[in-house]
């Protein structure tokens, strides 16, 4: 990731906190991926050669920029989906000054009716960064849609351990899923479809 990139997040990241800061109704918030977190985002991506990255919950676009790099790196594609068209218009704006927009596709869309029309094993990196109750209503499709291989990761793990709990319980149900939760960022539940 080159220095320009970095610098465009770092100020997307400041721009957040300060607005959020403003803002007592959470849905309010622009609640972007912190630095920590992002960064293991695009290590994960790489080192997995995630080809095929569909992020659930674009948010202003922090994620955004990660992901599609990193599918830049080795030569991949992120479908970006979130139902606030405003928010996406601004990821979209931020991802084409950074010259990622060839590797990124945003779709105003339900996470949850976007993955249930999505193949079997189509989706080498899922991350989930939405409205976390709906997760466990999502399933089977978050698991289905992952390759063998492939990665689901769900922010907000450690500061909302209660809202994660459902989608920790339905992955550790399945026989050929490795799931652990790794401390950056608000914690990612992590899990590995062997």
């Amino acid at each position: 990731m080159d220095v320009t990139l970095r610098k465009t997040i770092a100020e997307l990241n400041e721009a957040a906190a300060r607005h959020d800061a403003t803002r007592q109704d959470r849905l309010e918030r622009w609640r972007v991926l912190e630095p920590d977190a992002g960064e293991f985002l695009w290590f994960l991506a790489q080192s997995t050669g995630a080809r095929i990255i569909v992020e659930v919950g674009t948010s202003r676009g922090v994620s955004t920029l990660w992901l599609a790099d990193a599918a830049r790196a080795v030569g991949g594609h992120v479908l970006s989906l979130d139902t606030d068209a405003d928010a996406q218009g601004h990821a979209r704006r931020t991802v084409t000054d950074a010259g990622l927009a060839d590797h990124v596709d945003f779709r105003v869309e339900d996470g949850g009716t976007a993955l249930a029309r999505m193949p079997d094993g189509a989706v080498d990196l899922l991350f989930l960064d939405a409205e976390r109750t709906e997760y466990a209503s999502w399933w089977p499709h978050p698991y289905r849609v992952l390759r063998q291989g492939g990665v689901l990761v769900a922010d907000n793990a450690l500061s909302h351990p209660e809202e994660i709990a459902p989608l920790h319980d339905l992955l550790l149900r399945q026989p050929h899923v490795t799931v652990t939760t790794i401390n950056v960022g608000k914690g990612e539940l992590v899990a590995l479809r062997r």
